[in-house]
């Protein structure tokens, strides 16, 4: 689904993701990007962040709080506060214009691929960080002392990751090869906010350490 306001961007974008083999929902409004989640469920969301209605921002949180659909936001506002925020409000990925509609399909194929049922599913198992939680892989469900906990896309990732690696320092680049990919573009501040964001979800009983100088240790 493109969430774009400039038509020109948006039916480019609609051109290249349907040359790609996907099936384009477009609208034009905050209000209408939401109504669109609701009622079509899309695989994906691209969202500018100035519409006319309600900015992207909220948008983006709109759709947090009722579904871990990914969001990859394209705008032109390129400051770093911009990007934090939008990453902390659950985005899996962050483009500014002016972009390369090919880098866009790229990365709606690499978040895609991140986020595949089959490929959860034939990981399949339990896994669990001491007695508080428990991270489903198959289900893609973690909880808190049985209480499930609500997290986005690339933070459910980030998680299973660092659980399927308890007890080892790992370093920012490690963790971006793992959970976003090698052909994922990007600096490693982006891990930071996502860490950010886990350790706020699920409270101070994770024992989710930075290590100096490295990364994070889970465990």
């Amino acid at each position: 689904m493109v969430v774009e306001d400039e038509p020109n961007i948006a039916d480019l974008l609609d051109m290249y993701l349907r040359e790609a083999g996907f099936r384009v929902l477009q609208g034009a409004t905050g209000a209408r990007g939401l109504e669109l989640v609701e009622h079509h469920g899309p695989a994906l969301v691209i969202l500018d962040i100035g519409l006319p209605d309600v900015d992207g921002f909220e948008v983006c949180r709109r759709i947090r709080a009722r579904s871990a659909v990914p969001v990859l936001f394209l705008t032109a506002r390129d400051g770093e506060i911009d990007r934090i925020l939008g990453l902390e409000l659950g985005a899996d990925d962050y483009v500014t214009k002016p972009f390369s509609p090919r880098e866009v399909v790229a990365r709606v194929k690499a978040i895609l691929r991140r986020g595949q049922p089959e490929a959860a599913r034939a990981e399949g198992g339990l896994l669990r960080i001491g007695d508080d939680f428990e991270v489903d892989i198959g289900r893609r469900e973690v909880r808190r002392r049985g209480d499930a906990v609500a997290l986005a896309t690339r933070e459910f990732d980030l998680l299973a990751h660092l659980t399927r690696n308890q007890g080892l320092a790992l370093s920012r680049q490690q963790l971006l090869d793992g959970v976003w990919g090698a052909d994922w573009y990007g600096d490693d501040r982006t891990v930071d906010v996502h860490v950010r964001q886990l350790r706020k979800k699920l409270g101070d009983d994770l024992p989710l350490a930075t290590v100096w100088g490295i990364g994070y240790r889970l465990g």
